[in-house]
C-alpha cells in the first residue's frame, strides 16, 4: 500500500521553497565561498523580498546549518551503504566480504568518491571553519556516527604493530570515540586514516596536484595501502 502523504499544501510550498534556496546558497559558495553567503542575494535571484525568505530561514546561520547538516547526512549514508556491502550477512565469514580490510578499503573509496564528486560540500564540512559560526549539537551526533562506522571497521583488523606511546595516550584520551570500545592501536588506526586520507583528499580536490605529474588516485592507494598493512 501506497504510503499517504499527510503534508498540508503550505508546508510542502515552504519545503519547496527551503529547497531552492540551499541550490542557490550552493551556488553561491561555489563562486564565491561560504564567507559570501548572503540570503538577500539569494532572496534578489530568486524574486523574493530580504524579509519574506527570513520567513523560511532565520538567518546565514540557520542556512549554514542546513547545509552542513544536508552534507554529513550524505556522507552518513554513503559510509553507511559501504560498510553494509561487508559483512552485512550472517554467512559473511565464508565469503570474500568478511575481509575486514576489504571494508575498510571501501570506506576509504567511498569517503574519496563522495568528496570529489562535490568538492564545495566536502569543503563545506571539512575545510576551513566558517567564521563565527557553531554547528548545533545534532550535526556533531552525525560526524561521531560517520567515525564509528570508521572504528569499527578498524576494531576488526588484526594489528600488527607494537604498542606505541600515542597508543598510550589514547587509551587516556578518547573522548573523541565516545563510548565505542575499540582498543588504542584501533583508534590509532583509525585516527590515522582519518588524517592521513583526508590530507590527501584536501590536497587533491582543492587541485595541488594539478601539474606535480603524479596521480591522486594512486597516492590515494598507496597510503590506504600504507595504513591497512600496519
Amino acid at each position: 500500500m501506497a504510503k499517504t502523504d499527510t503534508t498540508t499544501p503550505r508546508e510542502r510550498y515552504r519545503a519547496q521553497v527551503r529547497t531552492e534556496v540551499k541550490e542557490h546558497a550552493w551556488e553561491q559558495i561555489a563562486t564565491a565561498g561560504t564567507s559570501a553567503l548572503s540570503l538577500n542575494a539569494i532572496a534578489k535571484q530568486m524574486g523574493m523580498s530580504g524579509p519574506a525568505l527570513y520567513r523560511y530561514f532565520a538567518g546565514r546561520d540557520e542556512l549554514i546549518t542546513e547545509l552542513i547538516r544536508d552534507a554529513y547526512q550524505s556522507l552518513a549514508d554513503t559510509i553507511h551503504a559501504a560498510a553494509d556491502t561487508f559483512g552485512a550477512s550472517e554467512d559473511a565469514a565464508d565469503t570474500e566480504d568478511a575481509d575486514p580490510g576489504a571494508r575498510l578499503a571501501a570506506l576509504a573509496h567511498a569517503l574519496r568518491d563522495w568528496a570529489l564528486a562535490d568538492p564545495h560540500r566536502y569543503f563545506l564540512i571539512y575545510g576551513t571553519p566558517v567564521p563565527g559560526y557553531h554547528a548545533p549539537e545534532d550535526i556533531t551526533v552525525i560526524a561521531s556516527e560517520i567515525m564509528g562506522v570508521l572504528l569499527d571497521a578498524c576494531a576488526a583488523l588484526p594489528d600488527h604493530a607494537p604498542p606505541s606511546a600515542f597508543d598510550a595516550h589514547l587509551a587516556d584520551h578518547r573522548q573523541w570515540a565516545g563510548d565505542h570500545p575499540a582498543p588504542p592501536a584501533a583508534l590509532h588506526r583509525a585516527l590515522s586514516l582519518w588524517t592521513r586520507l583526508h590530507g590527501a583528499l584536501s590536497l587533491e580536490a582543492a587541485g595541488h596536484f594539478n601539474g606535480m605529474g603524479l596521480d591522486p588516485a594512486q597516492l590515494f592507494e598507496a597510503e590506504l595501502h600504507d595504513l591497512l598493512a600496519r
